[in-house]
């Protein structure tokens, strides 16, 4: 490998570091209220998707990828 080889392939591992570690942070209790914003909520209406995830699955038995766990009986 040239020396011009071996200084780009350096360079792109830096930066690839560098990226890779610069998406890791520390969130302080204090800073979650900002994070946790409604405007941050994939769906408009929260209590409609609940009602939606619960009655999705009792209708289907069984519930998954929710996060939640629980039978086909509709009691969680």
């Amino acid at each position: 490998m040239t020396r011009t080889g071996r200084t780009v392939l350096l360079t792109v591992a830096a930066l690839a570091v560098a990226m890779w570690t610069a998406g890791c942070a520390t969130v302080q209790p204090w800073e979650r209220a900002r994070l946790a914003n409604p405007c941050m909520v994939f769906d408009y209406n929260g209590g409609q998707a609940d009602f939606a995830s619960h009655w999705q699955s009792a209708r289907e038995g069984s519930s998954g990828g929710f996060g939640v766990q629980g039978g086909g009986c509709g009691c969680k």
